[in-house]
């Protein structure tokens, strides 16, 4: 069995629940489409858990990315000008970076290297076939769509885990596939939607359902925010059960 989830952000409680409900066996595979960490106070650990598991494969996100800048100063093979590291640690703040940042720090210096290895040798997309549908995962847009935007962005990479991809955006000419992603909460494509789900497009499916939101989400005038998994064999879906 094939399953997809993405944007954990460090939500122990909520990832415990869906995996608990998928049972994951040896010989099924997890994609995990990027944003492991960050927000709520876990990430580090699921991480450790994800790199320890042979079926568990993961994709760079813009969480991760936020992450490498700050932590990583073979990310950009150079090290930041004191202009640059005052605009990438506050935005990894502002974005619920300084829980990873605390538990990244606690670890000894060779694990922690071997978590940044990790890390940096992270894919933008993978690509399978599951009953005949052919798909491509990726945490936010197509790098095809880069050109078009590459005023906006430093690099394909940046683009690709940073863009909020519009549905009114046309898809790339790849009629065949179609493109499982996370980043943008499925609320922004269906407002009506409480708790989220999962939503389907046109050759797009929205996974991110909001687990990194506030546990009581309708005190900021949202829907209720879960974690949610696909199971590509026979589309059934699962939902952190809060």
């Amino acid at each position: 069995m094939i399953y997809v989830m993405s944007d954990l952000h460090g939500n122990l409680r909520r990832f415990r629940s869906v995996m608990g409900q998928i049972g994951l066996r040896p010989e099924d595979t997890l994609y995990v489409l990027g944003d492991v960490m960050d927000r709520y106070p876990g990430g580090v650990v699921i991480l450790r858990e994800l790199m320890a598991m042979p079926n568990a494969k993961l994709l760079l996100g813009n969480h991760d990315y936020m992450m490498l800048q700050e932590m990583d100063r073979k990310h950009t093979r150079r090290s930041l000008s004191f202009a640059e590291r005052a605009r990438t640690l506050p935005r990894w703040y502002r974005n619920g970076g300084e829980v990873t940042k605390l538990a990244l720090e606690a670890l000894p210096k060779a694990e922690l290297e071997t978590v940044l290895d990790f890390v940096r040798a992270l894919p933008l997309s993978y690509e399978l076939t599951v009953n005949g549908t052919d798909y491509r995962l990726i945490h936010a847009a197509p790098v095809e769509l880069y050109p078009e935007h590459s005023g906006e962005y430093s690099s394909r990479t940046e683009f690709a885990v940073w863009y909020r991809w519009p549905l009114e955006e046309p898809l790339p000419e790849d009629p065949g596939v179609t493109f499982i992603f996370g980043h943008s909460a499925t609320h922004h494509f269906d407002p009506s939607a409480d708790p989220m789900r999962i939503f389907y497009g046109e050759r797009r499916i929205g996974i991110d359902c909001g687990a990194g939101y506030p546990e009581n989400c309708a005190r900021w005038g949202l829907p209720q925010g879960r974690l949610a998994c696909l199971r590509l064999d026979d589309l059934r879906e699962f939902y952190s059960e809060d």
